[in-house]
């Protein structure tokens, strides 16, 4: 799987976890020259509370547009430090 925005490979595994429709790329395949802490958390009710990067591209920002799970609940465990992405970062085999 990859992860592509603005024609840039952010992330590329063979071994990413797949939760409802999204997929998680281990954190070494993931190339955080393109990621920035974001400031925003949320809370999934069965996961926990998801902490999110700003990707960006050739000066490019896009918002919230990767999160992950540092201390997920017991249930996520499999995707502890894993990173997802949305908001336009096309995610394809």
């Amino acid at each position: 799987m990859k992860a592509i925005w603005k024609g840039k490979i952010i992330a590329e595994s063979d071994h990413t976890v797949n939760i409802e429709n999204n997929h998680y790329f281990p954190p070494e395949t993931v190339n955080t020259a393109y990621l920035r802490e974001s400031s925003l958390h949320t809370v999934c009710p069965w996961k926990g509370t998801a902490s999110y990067y700003d990707v960006i591209v050739d000066g490019k920002v896009n918002k919230n547009a990767a999160w992950y799970y540092s201390e997920p609940s017991k249930a996520a465990q499999p995707i502890k430090g894993y990173i997802a992405f949305w908001h336009g970062v096309k995610v394809e085999e």
